[in-house]
């Protein structure tokens, strides 16, 4: 029977997307065979404390600080966007890592986060989300294509122009005329379980305004609609800067918040920085 009572956690919030943090930079809080029972209780929003993911503070060998997510449905997930600016915030906030930069390593690579005080209070987060792959075998996808960029899938009833992209965790980005004509909670799941995604996959329908600026929408892998993915987000910015629908300055809207990007390219792949705010809701304890 799972036992959290003492176990103390902070709430916190990237443009929506929303976290429990529970720290063990000093050693484990919630045994590792527990943890999936453990983050789908915490993330119930009638039973738990609510969370589109559960977050973890740990030490790292190869970085300043280490980083571990959890979806609702008790799987590990690779990295999030939104989630490792809470991440920041919390690990300055509590004086665990107080640093204006830090490394962070994650399950997508080391990340960098820089943070923008306000006196001493944190108030963005610009974050290098590194590179991207648009290769098939890396997102995974199975296909006869190297890449899938812009090409047709069949889900249920309609053909979407997919791009296939991985940031560390893979994406389906779909640009459409009007992403408020459709229907999420229909095709999010499908293309989520889409047979040709054997590791399913993020999904995201998104309107080009004009080169700088777009809106989304997301179904996330393992949690639903979210109100921000912001490794979905970077997915999106560089999906379009590689279709000639964007420029390398993105600002993007999501149902939670804004996002800022600058997409740069490395070693011939495409990357982007992302910049965003963090929120602190409240501490708490079982």
């Amino acid at each position: 029977m799972l036992n959290l009572k003492g176990l103390k956690f902070s709430k916190m919030h990237g443009i929506g997307n929303d976290f429990p943090i529970i720290n063990e930079f000093e050693g484990e809080v919630i045994p590792e065979a527990d943890k999936p029972e453990a983050c789908r209780f915490l993330c119930h929003r009638n039973f738990g404390v609510g969370g589109d993911g559960v977050l973890f503070v740990e030490p790292s060998d190869v970085a300043d600080i280490g980083y571990r997510m959890f979806n609702p449905d008790g799987s590990e997930a690779e990295m999030c966007g939104n989630g490792i600016r809470c991440f920041g915030d919390f690990v300055y906030r509590k004086g665990i890592l107080k640093q204006e930069k830090m490394t962070v390593e994650t399950k997508a690579g080391i990340k960098t986060i820089e943070i923008t005080l306000n006196g001493d209070e944190p108030e963005l987060f610009k974050v290098d989300m590194g590179t991207s792959t648009f290769k098939t075998p890396k997102i995974p996808m199975i296909s006869d294509e190297e890449e899938f960029i812009d090409a047709k899938l069949d889900v249920l009833d309609t053909t979407f122009n997919v791009t296939a992209i991985s940031v560390g965790n893979p994406h389906a980005i779909i640009f459409v005329d009007d992403v408020e004509s459709i229907d999420i909670d229909k095709y999010g799941p499908a293309i989520e379980a889409h047979e040709v995604f054997p590791e399913k996959i993020n999904v995201h329908f998104v309107e080009d305004i004009s080169e700088n600026e777009g809106k989304m929408i997301t179904w996330e892998r393992g949690a639903g609609v979210t109100l921000a993915c912001g490794t979905g987000a970077t997915s999106t910015a560089i999906s379009g800067y590689k279709l000639g629908l964007f420029g390398e300055n993105i600002l993007l809207h999501l149902p939670g918040g804004d996002l800022n990007f600058t997409v740069y390219e490395k070693d011939d792949e495409l990357g982007a920085f992302m910049q965003g705010p963090a929120e602190l809701v409240y501490d708490g304890e079982f």
